[in-house]
């Protein structure tokens, strides 16, 4: 006895590629751009100190200005340097009238405090009196998160 088995011609089916190429292109060139930014913000020269209670933001601040500080206490703003704190207020206040033309206010951003771990913390609060003077009531210090295990 002797059966035989028919073949059946199976149907090749083809997948355009082209959308999940297009976007695995977009990904990348997503996370280039945020890359690009984060290095932005973050500053060779300025080391975060660590402590156990830093824990990152919950949500991403709606209008971020990230100000940071040396170990001499200078500050950085848009990567310049400046000597002295009160040389910052023109910068600063050019930050509030940018926000005013972006229909915001100086009391809506959050100055972010980027301050190498060596630094004073007079200098620190030095510079938060000098942004309070602008018109900025938001600050939010940044320090590495030190996880215990």
């Amino acid at each position: 006895m002797g059966f035989k088995l028919k073949r059946k011609e199976v149907e090749q089916y083809e997948i355009d590629m082209t959308p999940m190429i297009d976007m695995t292109f977009q990904l990348i060139a997503f996370f280039m751009i945020l890359i690009n930014f984060e290095a932005a913000e973050q500053d060779s020269r300025v080391v975060l100190p660590s402590s156990q209670l830093a824990k990152p933001p919950e949500a991403p601040f709606e209008t971020p200005i990230t100000i940071q500080m040396t170990k001499d206490g200078n500050p950085l703003l848009a990567a310049e340097v400046y000597a002295d704190r009160k040389a910052l207020i023109p910068k600063l206040k050019n930050e509030v009238y940018v926000l005013q033309t972006q229909n915001s206010s100086a009391a809506n951003a959050t100055i972010i405090i980027r301050a190498h771990k060596d630094c004073k913390t007079g200098d620190v609060q030095d510079l938060i009196k000098v942004c309070q003077e602008v018109g900025f009531e938001k600050f939010t210090l940044r320090a590495n998160e030190e996880i215990g295990y």
